[in-house]
């Protein structure tokens, strides 16, 4: 290697370290600002406060790390309950589990594939925006009760095995695919706060996008099996990989009706097309995405060309993907209503287009073809279901 060479790598390598340690500096001072801040979530007290988040501990839940384990609740109108499924990336192999989302990981641009802890910083990626928002009165769903299944576990919320792994430096370690167990534990909490809701949205953003038509059944049919208005919104779930079922099986040790009605590479339209064939019309069913998922298409990247990284080639072929997938889901029922976007964020989406927008601020800030996906969503609760932009992929 000559001179020059040996000098770039020198100074691409002191710019991972200078990029890493920035971005693990600002997400402790803004953890830090959320602890010592009024906005802080308690933990819920014998008589709480409508209109007001709180936090709860769950004595059997546990992130992936084998940390504490948290889900946010919110008390509003009893008759309306949102139970949303929080995202935050996915482990399929030794590898990916092996590098978990860190601030540093991320401003560096260094593989990272999800979030094993729940630490304060992560309180701003589950409460007080989009869809979660008690303040703006542009959030229809303000005044609506929730449950918020907070993801610590990599497994889609549907894992029950403790997964040994070798680390990046070589050691050993468990990651805890709990994410049924959290699951199972959220719901009596939900039904103990929220014991008799008419009106029921169970939806979910990135891995929890997956969580929807995965555990949407069991929801209704165990818990709340006297609901009658019921909606199902996912909301950026596809990531092709031909060994989902494998993965399901034996990494996070899903239980036989999550895992064996996987039958091809889209995992979510798999769990979509068993939830339709035992349930039918008693759901509304709803999708939404951008185009080119600058994440998504980065995270097909990885599993294709072990990339990890965004290009214009993989965003088209995510493009390509999402409308056979759109098709997919159409052919299921006629009645699944889509929300496509083409939204762009400077400099986040890298040439790409968003990911989620359910629990953002463009929520109800953002349109296409003049509809904010926040009108979308409303309308549908209440029996209006219909398109959005479905011209950007005709």
């Amino acid at each position: 290697m000559n001179r020059k060479n040996r000098l770039n790598r020198k100074n691409l390598k002191s710019g991972i370290v200078f990029a890493s340690k920035a971005g693990d500096y600002v997400e402790n001072r803004i953890g830090k600002a959320i602890e010592n801040s009024r906005f802080k979530a308690e933990d819920l007290p014998e008589k709480p406060e409508e209109m007001t988040w709180y936090r709860v501990p769950l004595e059997r839940g546990l992130s992936g790390d084998g940390s504490e384990y948290y889900i946010y609740v919110k008390l509003a109108d009893p008759k309306k309950l949102c139970i949303f499924f929080s995202g935050g990336g996915v482990a399929w192999n030794e590898y990916t589990a092996a590098r978990p989302v860190t601030g540093g990981k991320v401003a560096s641009k260094q593989p990272n594939f999800y979030w094993n802890n729940l630490r304060p910083f992560t309180q701003i990626m589950n409460i007080n925006v989009g869809i979660t928002d008690i303040i703006s009165d542009k959030n229809p769903f303000k005044d609506w009760s929730f449950v918020v299944i907070t993801y610590a576990t990599g497994d889609f919320h549907v894992g029950n095995n403790d997964y040994p792994f070798k680390t990046e430096d070589g050691g050993e370690d468990v990651l805890h695919f709990h994410g049924y167990v959290n699951f199972l534990e959220s719901m009596k909490v939900s039904t103990a706060l929220f014991p008799n809701p008419d009106t029921l949205l169970i939806a979910g953003n990135s891995a929890g996008a997956f969580a929807v038509p995965a555990l949407a059944g069991e929801v209704v049919d165990d818990y709340y099996p006297r609901a009658r208005n019921i909606t199902l919104f996912s909301d950026s779930g596809q990531l092709l990989y031909k060994n989902w079922r494998k993965t399901a099986k034996n990494i996070w040790m899903a239980k036989d009706s999550i895992w064996k009605p996987i039958h091809t590479d889209n995992i979510t339209y798999d769990w979509y097309k068993d939830l339709y064939e035992k349930h039918g019309e008693r759901f509304r069913y709803l999708y939404s995405s951008s185009v080119r998922d600058h994440l998504l298409s980065a995270y097909y990247n990885d599993i294709v060309n072990r990339k990890y990284e965004t290009d214009a080639d993989v965003r088209e072929e995510y493009y390509q993907q999402l409308k056979v997938m759109v098709d997919q889901l159409k052919e299921l029922t006629p009645h699944f209503g889509m929300f496509m976007n083409e939204w762009k964020l400077p400099i986040i989406t890298m040439g790409g287009t968003v990911h989620t927008s359910v629990r953002e601020p463009h929520f109800a800030l953002f349109t296409q073809n003049g509809i904010s996906m926040a009108e979308w969503l409303r309308d549908a609760v209440e029996g209006k279901v219909y398109d959005v932009g479905m011209d950007l992929i005709r």
